[in-house]
């Protein structure tokens, strides 16, 4: 089942800022967002469960260092916060 993406204010400001300082992450990014929807918990995108402050939420790697915070719901992802790790957590 194919899950929507939607997006928070801060996190399209963030991905604005993301896309201009990484411009050659773009097909990556692409692909992260594709196979959130189709899957959250790929391998590849190595989603976890965070804890603390941020408990309920889950972050998954666009880069070693990019990370993408979101909240996985049965039928869509709500994509809240992207940046460097010191940035989101």
């Amino acid at each position: 089942m194919k899950r929507k993406i939607e997006y928070s204010p801060v996190y399209l400001r963030q991905a604005k800022k993301i896309a201009k300082k990484y411009p050659h992450l773009k097909g990556t990014y692409t692909e992260l967002i594709e196979k959130l929807s189709q899957n959250p918990f790929d391998p590849s995108v190595h989603t976890h469960a965070l804890s603390g402050k941020l408990k309920g939420k889950h972050a998954c790697s666009l880069t070693y260092d990019l990370r993408v915070i979101c909240i996985i719901a049965d039928e869509s992802i709500h994509l809240l916060e992207i940046g460097s790790h010191d940035e989101v957590y």
